[in-house]
């Protein structure tokens, strides 16, 4: 019986029936048992996105889900469905003859069978369906587009995907995508490019692209919630790479990222911290006004995370500017910075404490 649930019903990691699904920060359901074993091997990071988690993740009940389940347990059996053969669904994409919408349910069908089918992913590359699918998404039909990105983004999963994908011209489409698609389909975009940059030597590709940095920033700087913070996360992935540190910086990142870093989305603080490690974003960072008063509110006010990051971001700059020990002492940073060598995180105190020297020994020479 449980082979004809929905895919929707089974867990993610034990591709079992949920009994007792819950949802994750992440925004991702799992059967309880499941996903407590994973947090209790010590792992801080949603098994199916991989972006970290609080030290404590919560688990809500999904009664929603729950109640779907055991509703859908009492309906007589049906016959299982026989989907249809990739070669099929690659096809109708790749046909001059069928509908928008017939290409929109392939792409459905497809992106719902690779969700979780890391052998059916690579048979998918293996058909040619990548090339299929980036017409797709140079399609001005934005359903389209977006059911195409969609479908990138599972075949991204597989690293042996991720160099492939790029290969194809798939940076192309996606930041044409960032410029000029939908909502959805610029913060798919942009989720697309935090993907591809898991991958070391993607990193220095995206950020060479033409536009690719400066459309992140821009969606950073218009766009809605959602599309602010996949654009942070894709920064955050590609400056890791050195030199896209200064593309972005040259982009007017900084004055944005402290912008919104001031309105609450913490995750512009952590590319601050990576900017901060290269002379350019220190120097932007430094004739900013406002700059450390906005990094201590986070200091006061931010989750550990943020917390984390601004203290980094406040070591960089103050390890190589007394003007900015200056301001930072005169802000309260020691007394903070002294508070929080009790912190349960050890990354704090150690930031911290590092802090604690540089404006203790500048002070002295003051």
């Amino acid at each position: 019986m449980a082979t004809q649930f929905p895919d929707d019903f089974k867990c993610p990691i034990s591709l079992e029936i949920m009994s007792d699904p819950v949802i994750l920060s992440s925004g991702h359901t799992f059967d309880r048992a499941s996903i407590q074993r994973w947090l209790d091997a010590g792992h801080r990071t949603c098994p199916i996105t991989n972006l970290p988690l609080p030290d404590h993740p919560s688990l809500i009940p999904n009664h929603a889900l729950r109640s779907l389940i055991s509703n859908y347990s009492l309906i007589s059996p049906q016959k299982p469905w026989t989907p249809p053969q990739p070669e099929t669904l690659i096809a109708t994409l790749t046909s001059q003859s069928p509908t928008i919408n017939s290409k929109i349910e392939s792409l459905d069908q497809l992106t719902r069978l690779s969700k979780r089918d890391s052998v059916f992913r690579r048979r998918l590359t293996e058909l040619g369906a990548v090339s299929a699918v980036l017409n797709c998404v140079d399609s001005d039909d934005l359903g389209l587009q977006e059911k195409g990105l969609s479908l990138l983004l599972n075949l991204s999963l597989d690293d042996d995907n991720k160099v492939g994908l790029v290969a194809e011209g798939a940076i192309c489409r996606v930041v044409a995508a960032l410029r000029g698609g939908s909502s959805d389909c610029r913060a798919l975009a942009a989720t697309l490019l935090t993907s591809l940059a898991v991958v070391e030597v993607n990193k220095a590709t995206i950020g060479a692209y033409p536009h690719a940095i400066s459309a992140l920033v821009s969606l950073l700087r218009d766009g809605k919630g959602r599309e602010k913070k996949e654009a942070a996360t894709a920064l955050y992935a590609i400056c890791s790479f050195p030199d896209n540190r200064r593309r972005a910086v040259e982009c007017c990142a900084v004055p944005i990222l402290l912008r919104i870093a001031d309105s609450g989305l913490e995750r512009a603080v952590e590319v601050l911290g990576i900017l901060a490690k290269c002379k350019e974003g220190r120097e932007q960072m430094e004739r900013l006004p406002g700059c450390i008063q906005i990094l201590v509110r986070v200091l006061r006010n931010g989750t550990w995370r943020g917390v984390q990051y601004a203290l980094l971001t406040l070591n960089s700059l103050c390890c190589n500017s007394e003007e900015m020990c200056l301001e930072a002492t005169e802000g309260g940073v020691l007394e903070i910075c002294t508070g929080l060598l009790e912190d349960d995180n050890v990354k704090v105190r150690r930031n911290a404490s590092s802090l604690i020297q540089i404006l203790s020994v500048n002070n002295l020479t003051i």
